[in-house]
């Protein structure tokens, strides 16, 4: 990845009875609200019937409090606990009652504030509503930084509620290595994930200490207070069988030196999985998935896609590994494929370097299926891989029979939209591209990003390339763009973001980078129709310098966006 920018059944649909029972009290803006809802054990808040929503999995599964005891998760169906809102990465917030098209203009819409941070803000801000703190309960955006630091806002006032550092004593961020993909420092690059019912965030920091060694370190934070629990924080360290690059004595082994966290952080079962890129691009570096559990820090699982080749690192533009519920969908950079086959299809020698990977997390972490381009590796040798962009897993879609699809999709630089079956996603061919659908020349730039879902839609936001809306039929994507923004995005393209109310008043969201950052806003019916952007009112609306691979959070009536130096906030306007 050269010089960079840089399970079937939780997908079922929920039906009106239950979202009734689900949600607890209705929502509402302010800092006091102490809207909650209660859910069985291994899903969260249902979405409402007529979203075609994938289930969010936020808290992944029944976990325990910081003290231990099992409980069952506890969420507000306005949360946003983990990067694009849910596990199957929609980017979909569909308990939005108050931005509608209607007041979302620049009459009544706009910036009202920054909430100033002390470094760029590279991953996505979480969001979690009615939050027990220091004797009051707080809507709390969690913000994190290049700086390695943790702060938490209340999301309605801006006042810090706490701030964390996830460097050790006489450690500073890790420097750059005078490359610009991640710059001018690396803290925390990768999005946390939070479990409310452990009471956790967990955040991946990196650091250098005074005799010039790396550190890589997953915490837990609490998510109250900012303390660390479960004895954290655990440094990252790992091998794995193979003679890959960097190899010793028969095993590839972690460095953390030459990795960065970029892929934001997935919570399954109870397992807290990253993955790995490589740290500027510098040999040696493999492609690794690290898991530990949420319960105690302690390494779960390891997996190594390139153990025997090199490369194969996983970057996808910060969006995070997706799933599910039971495997987990990603996209690999570029790197060595063994294209002489198993029996079974699978490369003699485990090298999966720019696929379409799918992974088993039980008994064992591993590659159970995949999807290669035919010519994956002429791909690899010209830098134009599939790893750029995201995946995003589908729900569950019908065609015209009734049968029903399982489907995940995903596109790279070289802009070719990728479905596969989840079920059988199509190995490898050197003679032709054995998958589901392949929908060619219709984004008009490289992914550095992920779609969004919403309604039966998928909207791209490819580099030089207006966002594009793609409608499902039939469990089929359109072959051609329903409609698309008036607005092309420059590098490194949008990764957009959908509120709604249910299926109702749906506004497709995007952060365009630049000197001067602007947020758009578009009707998800239609995205010719421009809703607003924060130029439309000259310097009013102004919230900082634009950043890289930057995700809109939405919640309770709010627009949280990440800049170089902390966090714009947009909402209806004081009349």
């Amino acid at each position: 990845m050269s010089r960079h920018f840089s399970g079937r059944a939780v997908l079922s649909l929920l039906g009106a009875a239950i979202v009734a029972a689900a949600i607890v009290v209705g929502c509402s803006g302010g800092g006091s609200s102490s809207t909650t809802s209660s859910v069985a054990a291994g899903g969260s808040a249902a979405a409402p019937a007529s979203s075609s929503a994938p289930a969010s999995g936020a808290s992944g599964a029944s976990g325990a409090t910081a003290g231990g005891t099992p409980t069952q998760p506890v969420t507000h169906p306005m949360d946003v606990a983990t990067y694009h809102n849910d596990i199957a990465r929609t980017g979909q917030q569909l308990f939005e009652s108050v931005l509608t098209p209607a007041n979302v203009n620049a009459a009544a819409f706009g910036k009202l504030a920054v909430f100033a941070a002390d470094g760029p803000v590279d991953a996505q801000p979480l969001f979690l509503a009615a939050v027990p703190i220091a004797g009051g309960t707080h809507n709390v955006l969690y913000v994190a930084t290049e700086n390695a630091s943790v702060f938490a806002f209340d999301a309605d006032t801006g006042a810090t509620l706490w701030k964390a550092s996830t460097l050790a004593s006489g450690e500073t961020p890790s420097d750059d290595h005078r490359c610009g993909q991640i710059t001018p420092t690396i803290g925390i690059t990768a999005t946390p994930v939070i479990d409310r019912a452990r009471g956790a965030m967990y955040v991946v920091g990196m650091s250098k200490d005074g005799a010039g060694r790396y550190h890589q370190r997953i915490h837990a934070l609490d998510i109250a207070t900012g303390a660390e629990l479960f004895g954290g924080p655990t440094e990252i360290a790992a091998s794995y069988p193979g003679t890959g690059v960097g190899s010793q004595n028969g095993r590839v082994v972690f460095d953390p030196g030459q990795y960065a966290e970029r892929a934001s952080l997935l919570l399954l079962g109870g397992i807290v999985y990253t993955a790995w890129t490589s740290h500027c691009d510098i040999m040696p570096y493999t492609g690794w998935v690290i898991g530990y559990n949420a319960s105690t820090l302690q390494q779960a699982s390891v997996l190594n896609v390139t153990p025997n080749g090199q490369m194969g690192a996983i970057w996808m533009s910060g969006a995070g590994l997706a799933s599910d519920g039971a495997s987990i969908y990603f996209l690999d950079a570029n790197g060595t494929f063994d294209a002489t086959l198993d029996g079974q299809g699978m490369p003699i020698h485990a090298d999966f370097g720019n696929g379409f990977l799918k992974l088993a997390t039980t008994p064992t972490l591993a590659v159970t299926d995949y999807f290669q381009p035919s010519n994956t590796v002429q791909q690899s040798s010209a830098d134009e891989d599939l790893g750029s962009g995201g995946a995003l897993v589908l729900p569950d879609l019908p065609d015209a029979s009734g049968a029903i699809h399982h489907l995940a999709l995903g596109a790279g630089k070289n802009s070719v939209i990728y479905v596969v079956n989840r079920d059988s996603m199509g190995k490898f061919d050197s003679n032709a591209d054995h998958i589901y659908q392949e929908v060619v020349g219709q984004i008009r730039g490289p992914m550095f990003g992920m779609p969004a879902y919403f309604n039966r839609t998928v909207y791209f936001g490819a580099i030089g390339d207006s966002i594009k809306a793609f409608t499902i039929t039939d469990a089929r994507l359109s072959s051609t763009a329903a409609s698309q923004t008036p607005t092309s995005f420059g590098a490194p393209g949008a990764t957009p973001s959908v509120s709604a109310n249910g299926a109702a008043n749906g506004i497709v969201w995007a952060a365009e980078n630049g000197t001067i950052a602007a947020l758009h806003a578009y009707d998800a019916t239609n995205l010719a129709r421009e809703l607003y952007n924060s130029r439309q009112a000259g310097a009013r609306d102004q919230f900082g310098q634009g950043n890289k691979f930057i995700t809109p959070t939405i919640a309770n009536g709010k627009v949280y966006v990440g800049t170089r130096s902390g966090v714009g906030v947009f909402g209806l306007l004081p009349r």
